[in-house]
């Protein structure tokens, strides 16, 4: 905000009550009309209220609109070229390079950008695990940004905490700051931009708070694997009674990562974001980002119950001016309605946010061709095939560009664009811990079955949960299987509370012919596909992948 008129705002008397010793003057930063630090949620409602940056809704939650930036601009992400980091960095569509001196000017206009405006700080940890924590300082131009930040964030405990804060990356977002791609050799005048050198994220031109979120994310992914630690943009949850029985569920968005780790008879860790060392999995964040697009209180309580409370965040979710009742299936905004809470909303959340080794690893697809089966166990190999693969249709609104319908993609790791390293980087981790550890891993499509997208149906949630249910209790172990004849692995023939025709995708189909011709052309996008990935990967993956 510049705050031309110089009027007190809510919380300008308490601005500096938790400011940092080591602050922004001494990172290069000034000249602001005022700085506040590490307000309360509480503080930050007032403040985005008395700036007209949302409104409260019934049951206390925030809403804001990001205005056209509705979901991650993919094509505006650039990582600077740096000699101690370009070595490490897989360069192309998800790492676009920036030139050094490019980032100084744009780096240097935004400074200048900021002077004499009020911005927030938020002081930070990514990463549950004290081992691996990266402390994080976010400067925002936008108060309920400073909020999100919190919710999704690990907060120091104490005053004192606060005042020896010293991050190891700062991040600045200012919406209202644009690039000159003219001069900045940006693709538009929105950018997200990260040196590894300077320790630094900037991000201009967007309000999408996901932005924000993503670029902890990718910076975690470039550091914990050169630890031997894997980063996954999984969600995860764990047994109750067995701290190392946990589950990870692998998935873009939209595949149900969210929606399926929060399951009453289990605990969740987090619902998006994980490390797995050497002592066992821990949770990125302090919060939740989930998708709230037509979300129902019968099939997902725990989540649905978060849109009714102080302290959420919905972001470009339509309400009643009048009686600030919200429409969760309103997509008139943009199918990728969000909540942003803090973890502990989710009453069977694990508050240390770590657990044991997982028993269980799931990648969820969502397969709009209609053809994969509901479930099917793997092979070591066969799971770092489709996780490098990272197959899955892309749902309306998650990316800027998208169109209702989903979009059959390939995303590496099943979360390619926030992964610095080359994937196999993360998959012969992965593949190390799996054999180490012993874990059973599963194939779970969330997408279509009787015919593909438009002419099928999505398969049930209930059937997906039964299904989930019998692998994490052991209910599939002795169950009979046969050998899918396209891609090798194992599809169960029976399962409790599923009927055995969901377990053959084909029988759904008006023509087994037809099934058949679209199975086959999907193996095929696969092995073109994984021609990207053919150079330095081991033979025993390639032969795992699909017999087109």
């Amino acid at each position: 905000m510049n705050n031309l008129l110089n009027l007190k705002t809510p919380g300008e008397s308490t601005a500096q009550t938790r400011k940092a010793d080591y602050n922004l003057s001494q990172q290069g930063m000034g000249n602001f009309r005022l700085a506040y630090w590490n307000l309360p949620t509480e503080t930050l409602y007032e403040e985005a209220v008395f700036r007209n940056e949302g409104a409260t809704v019934i049951g206390g939650p925030f809403t804001a609109n990001t205005g056209k930036h509705t979901a991650r601009s993919a094509n505006d992400k650039f990582v600077v070229r740096e000699s101690d980091s370009e070595g490490n960095i897989w360069w192309g569509t998800y790492n676009r390079p920036f030139a050094a001196e490019k980032f100084e000017g744009l780096y240097g206009r935004m400074l200048g950008f900021m002077q004499g405006r009020d911005v927030f700080v938020q002081d930070v940890y990514a990463g549950a695990d004290e081992k691996y924590r990266l402390p994080v300082r976010i400067v925002t131009e936008l108060a309920w940004h400073s909020h999100f930040v919190r919710n999704m964030f690990i907060l120091p405990q104490s005053l004192e905490e606060y005042k020896r804060f010293v991050p190891e990356f700062t991040i600045i977002s200012m919406p209202s700051f644009k690039a000159a791609p003219a001069v900045d050799n940006t693709n538009s005048e929105t950018f997200i931009c990260l040196s590894f050198a300077k320790k630094l994220a900037i991000i201009g031109n967007t309000a999408y708070a996901g932005e924000i979120k993503k670029s902890v994310f990718t910076i975690l992914n470039y550091l914990l694997p050169l630890e031997g630690v894997l980063s996954m943009h999984c969600s995860a949850n764990v047994n109750p009674n067995d701290s190392n029985d946990v589950a990870l569920f692998f998935g873009l968005s939209g595949t149900g990562k969210t929606t399926l780790s929060a399951d009453p008879t289990r605990r969740l860790i987090g619902d998006d974001e994980h490390g797995w060392s050497d002592d066992g999995v821990f949770n990125f964040e302090g919060g939740c980002y989930a998708k709230v697009i037509g979300l129902s209180e019968s099939a997902e309580p725990e989540i649905y119950a978060t849109t009714k409370r102080f302290g959420t965040i919905l972001e470009n979710v339509p309400f009643d001016p009048i009686t600030r009742k919200v429409d969760l299936d309103d997509n008139s905004i943009t199918e990728n309605t969000r909540a942003s809470y803090p973890l502990e909303f989710i009453a069977n959340a694990v508050p240390e946010k770590k657990a044991g080794h997982p028993k269980n690893v799931i990648l969820l697809t969502c397969d709009a061709s209609g053809v994969m089966p509901p479930i099917a166990r793997l092979t070591p190999d066969q799971t770092v095939y489709q996780f490098i693969s990272g197959y899955t249709a892309k749902v309306g609104g998650t990316e800027v560009g998208l169109r209702s319908e989903p979009e059959i993609t390939f995303s590496a790791c099943f979360g390619g664009p926030f992964m610095v390293h080359h994937p196999y980087k993360y998959a012969e981790l992965l593949k190390q811990k799996i054999e180490r550890h012993d874990v059973a891993c599963w194939l779970v499509n969330t997408g279509w079955v009787g015919g593909p997208y438009g002419v099928g149906k999505r398969i049930s949630i209930k059937h997906t949960r039964a299904l989930l249910n019998a692998a994490l209790t052991g209910q599939l172990a002795d169950v009979a299987y046969f050998a899918d004849p396209v891609f090798g692995f194992e599809v169960p023939k029976t399962c409790p509370g599923v009927p055995d025709s969901v377990l053959e995708p084909w029988s759904s189909w008006p023509s087994r012919a037809d099934y058949d011709k679209r199975y086959k052309d999907l193996a095929a996008r696969f092995i073109q596909n994984f021609a990207r990935f053919t150079e330095g990967t081991p033979q025993e993956i390639l032969d795992a992948g699909p017999k087109a």
